[in-house]
């Protein structure tokens, strides 16, 4: 993946400009001046970097602005005032869009002109007949994200980077883009949202989001909030406990029983989630929300959710883990406990495409950490895919990208085999020295739900 630095890396100008000149004695320009897409320099984390206006609001009478700053992850956008803008530093102002036309113009003709060269049959012939028993290891695409034949020129694909995002290209509001609050207060914890979420739209006029982590209700004030939480009787997720230890449990709502929850849940994940679209039609759906215990009740950590009836035997459609829980293995437990469900229903499932870009990251580790752990403890390669499919619940895409990924699979004599390295043995026993939890699967009390034909309506 490419990042904005390496946009700035390839125009000289720009890579001047990440620098910050020395301040001037007098203004260079004033603030009525500043507009969508004109480049500031405004102070970060004690520093002054090349921001870029992406919008302007006035919030309780005072102008700010939603700026995203060079070299930095879109999650990083932020709403700014005018005190942290320095207007004794340049302003740059936006480029024109005749220019950015141009560019599109040329790129269509160099996509055109080379297009014909790959779709000659004779180079394909000249690779594909020495070997036919060996698999096209090298087009995986487990992300789902680029077919054959609609790559993106390298500009463009930097572009949709930054910017992209189901809510960014199926939305026609350009407010989608901007995340519309600063600070969210989930029960305990104070939580910077890195995406907008269509909450109403009174609620962005407030410094801070107030949400109830066992409802999951939200509030523009923190009095309305505690005056909530005093009457509040739930104690946990609204929906029946399938799983339970001594570290977290999990339970399973129907998002036709509990629209109002689920869709709580939705506006509230996100917050968190760039390609996430679905917010309201939540019938269709189950959710399994994992938790931990306390004095208080059940708080929830992370959840996925997952079709009623999917088309492409995918076990799960959306998952996250919540920020405050992050980085400490719940991702995992959620992931491992999607595929424990695919066990019992006795089908392969893989995570609906396109993950998120913490996700992947994620599923990658789990699934490599998995099939490592089945061959060393098994001790034996000696093991075909379909076997590893079969004892793990992973498609077969997923476990031959992730074994080419880890140099572990391997031609000989015809065939591939798997090979297991030492250095993917040293990493097994780091993990086992580690010691972190798993679920037990014998702890699971579940049964495939069936549905009628009426339940799984779209809709009300």
């Amino acid at each position: 993946m490419t990042s904005d630095s390496e946009t700035a890396a390839t125009d000289p100008a720009e890579a001047l400009r990440l620098i910050p000149p020395e301040p001037t004695a007098d203004e260079q320009f004033s603030l009525a001046q500043v507009a969508a897409g004109c480049k500031v320099y405004a102070i970060k984390d004690g520093e002054w970097r090349l921001a870029e206006i992406l919008a302007l609001q006035r919030k309780k009478g005072k102008p700010v602005y939603y700026v995203h700053y060079a070299e930095f992850n879109k999650r990083l956008d932020e709403w700014i005032d005018e005190t942290k803008i320095d207007t004794h530093r340049p302003m740059y102002p936006p480029k024109p869009q005749k220019d950015k036309k141009d560019k599109k113009q040329t790129r269509k003709k160099v996509v055109r002109k080379t297009a014909p060269k790959s779709e000659t049959p004779e180079p394909q012939r000249a690779t594909s007949e020495p070997n036919e028993d060996e698999m096209d290891l090298d087009n995986l695409n487990v992300q789902g994200l680029v077919k054959e034949g609609e790559e993106l020129s390298r500009e463009d694909e930097i572009e949709r980077l930054r910017t992209s995002g189901s809510m960014a290209q199926t939305s026609t509001s350009e407010l989608a883009k901007i995340r519309n609050f600063s600070k969210v207060i989930i029960g305990n914890h104070e939580v910077e949202p890195w995406y907008f979420s269509p909450y109403p739209v009174e609620l962005t006029e407030e410094e801070c989001l107030y949400i109830c982590d066992f409802s999951l209700c939200y509030f523009g004030s923190r009095k309305q909030f505690e005056r909530f939480r005093a009457k509040c009787t739930l104690s946990h997720p609204p929906g029946n406990e399938i799983y339970r230890d001594d570290y977290v449990s999990f339970f399973e709502i129907d998002g036709r029983k509990q629209r109002t929850w689920c869709r709580n849940l939705c506006l509230l994940s996100k917050l968190f989630l760039d390609h996430k679209t679905l917010y309201y039609d939540v019938d269709p759906f189950l959710f399994y929300c994992m938790t931990r215990r306390d004095d208080k009740g059940h708080h929830l950590v992370g959840y996925f959710s997952k079709e009623k009836e999917s088309a492409d035997n995918y076990n799960v459609a959306c998952i996250l883990t919540l920020p405050q829980y992050q980085r400490h293995g719940y991702g995992k437990l959620l992931i491992q406990f999607s595929y424990e469900l695919s066990k019992i229903e006795g089908k392969v499932g893989s995570p609906e495409k396109p993950l998120s870009d913490l996700g992947l990251l994620s599923y990658r580790a789990y699934w490599a950490e998995t099939i490592c752990a089945l061959l060393v403890e098994n001790g034996t390669t000696d093991i075909s895919i379909d076997e590893i499919s079969q004892l793990t619940s992973m498609t077969t895409t997923d476990i031959l990208h992730t074994l080419q990924t880890l140099n572990m699979l391997r031609y000989y004599k015809g065939q591939h085999i798997i090979v297991l390295t030492n250095q993917i043995l040293e990493n097994y026993e780091k993990l086992q020295r580690k010691k972190r939890h798993k679920l037990d699967p014998s702890k699971l009390v579940w049964k495939p739900p069936v549905f009628t034909a009426s339940q799984l309506r779209f809709g009300w």
